[in-house]
């Protein structure tokens, strides 16, 4: 005969609650563990994915990194570096890198000119007048945009690098962005001396960038100079 209802309902409710009371056992310390873990930094789950990271920065990517393959830069190049003044520890760390290596690829450090604005927002209005003046050959922006300002920052990093390319494309003359804007950025040691290291290779970046731009823009005004050089037959 078969058992009744409620007995069986109830054998079924027990068995239920022994299988949840051993989940309970082997999951929660591991699901603790990994809670644990994730907010004891606030950069930790970044770490799980640093590998993917590195496949997806230039830097790290070995057929676009020599250095060496640079060309040279004429002495007489001029280049105007802007640079915000938010977390300028770490933003001239790009402005002084990208100096140092034009030096090293020929320019004379007397026509690389500096100049300072309280923020990311203010650079492309400077960047469009110095490309605009004519004394200048290319111009390098740098700037550090995060989080916790009154805008987002991913509105201010489109406003900045849409009038990056603007100025570019109004004036003739090549602009660089070292405005960088990173996903998420915390105050504290790691980050700081992460982003520091980083606009470091950012600078030698944008330096290795403007090399190669200046001589192919050279290379393309002897070619059409060339090409529109009147035929004299005989």
């Amino acid at each position: 005969m078969p058992e009744p209802t409620v007995i069986v309902r109830m054998k079924e409710k027990r068995e239920a609650l022994a299988a949840a009371a051993r989940w309970r056992r082997v999951s929660f310390p591991a699901l603790r563990a990994c809670v644990a873990f994730v907010f004891a930094r606030p950069d930790s789950l970044q770490r799980f994915d640093l590998e993917r990271q590195k496949q997806m920065n230039q830097t790290d990517v070995q057929h676009l990194s020599p250095a060496a393959a640079a060309p040279a830069v004429p002495s007489a190049t001029r280049v105007a570096i802007i640079s915000a003044n938010w977390h300028d520890d770490i933003v001239h760390q790009a402005r002084d890198s990208a100096i140092r290596r034009l030096v090293e690829l020929g320019a004379d450090a007397a026509n690389i000119q500096t100049f300072e604005l309280p923020g990311a927002f203010e650079i492309p209005l400077l960047a469009k007048k110095l490309a605009e003046s004519g004394q200048f050959d290319a111009v390098i922006a740098c700037a550090l945009i995060v989080n916790g300002g009154i805008y987002r920052h991913e509105f201010v990093t489109t406003a900045v690098i849409d009038g990056l390319m603007r100025a570019q494309l109004d004036s003739g003359v090549p602009v660089f962005s070292v405005a960088l804007t990173p996903l998420n950025f915390h105050d504290h040691d790691d980050h700081h001396d992460y982003f520091f290291h980083h606009f470091v290779k950012k600078g030698e970046e944008a330096a290795n960038a403007c090399a190669h731009t200046l001589a192919e823009h050279a290379r393309t005004n002897a070619l059409l100079a060339g090409a529109q050089t009147p035929q004299v037959t005989a």
